[in-house]
């Protein structure tokens, strides 16, 4: 992965939220490339979030606000941005904005961890909770990698951001999975300009040996396939595969959508050859 160099930067988490009885605008702590706030509305819904970067400039209690929302689990045009089958937890109606300022220098390479940790929900065996993501206003995509026992501890990885919301998905694992599977099939064809041909050959064979596997029944080694996928991705990235992501939009942060898109298809194979119907 590429150093990026120094710049100077600004970021600023909000934009502007759907309808919402509670807004709240949260008090950041730093720690090197992690970012943590404490979220607390009125009537006890809590959380914690985290954010860390593999490797960001300009993280600083001068450059990031934070701002989250309650929602309403039944408000038409947010739902209409997720999956069929996709709803909001009426305990845990809680919508985070992550928005860079275009004009600032923020950067950053590889991916980010974003988590979420409430106690107002609880993990049950084969949960139906997940992390989900939207970008610049387009439809929610699950992007889970970790989902932890006791009191829900959501995260998942991503290559740029904007909001988040733990949602309850009934789909059956199977059509996530396939759907996971057209995703990031979609983002390599999308981007086989990017690198080496003999790079994008490698991985579109990684790729299509993991489906193979799927399709065959065989889920351990379809997992250990994505999983090889996603580490190539980031044993190319910088040199072979772009890895940079910007606040102004000029870079795609290829390695970074190749990485979050493999991980949270692993999560969903794994879940899969753990019993989740």
């Amino acid at each position: 992965m590429r150093r990026i160099p120094a710049l100077v930067t600004a970021l600023v988490l909000c934009a502007a939220l759907p309808a919402a009885a509670q807004v709240v605008t949260l008090t950041p702590q730093f720690s090197g490339n992690t970012v943590s706030a404490s979220i607390a509305f009125t009537g006890g819904v809590q959380a914690d979030l985290s954010i860390v970067f593999e490797q960001a400039v300009g993280l600083n209690s001068n450059a990031v606000a934070v701002t989250a929302a309650l929602v309403s689990p039944s408000d038409a045009t947010l739902v209409s941005r997720f999956p069929t089958a996709v709803s909001i937890p009426g305990a845990f109606p809680v919508l985070v904005r992550v928005d860079p300022v275009a004009a600032s220098g923020f950067s950053f390479a590889g991916v980010y961890k974003f988590s979420l940790h409430t106690h107002n929900l609880t993990l049950t065996t084969n949960s139906p909770l997940r992390l989900y993501k939207s970008h610049a206003g387009g439809p929610f995509q699950d992007i889970t990698t970790s989902l932890e026992m006791g009191s829900v501890r959501a995260g998942g990885t991503g290559n740029n951001m904007s909001e988040f919301l733990i949602l309850a998905d009934v789909r059956p694992t199977d059509a996530v999975i396939a759907s996971k599977f057209d995703a990031l099939q979609s983002s390599l064809s999308a981007n086989v300009s990017s690198m080496p041909a003999a790079v994008a050959s490698d991985l579109q064979q990684r790729l299509s040996n993991a489906r193979s596997f799927y399709a065959a029944g065989s889920l351990p080694s379809a997992i250990n396939a994505v999983a090889g996928f996603s580490d190539q991705v980031k044993q190319q990235s910088g040199a072979n595969v772009p890895d940079v992501w910007n606040a102004n939009g000029s870079l795609v942060n290829v390695a970074g959508l190749l990485r979050a898109q493999a991980d949270t298809l692993k999560f969903s194979l794994t879940a899969k050859a753990n019993g989740s119907p």
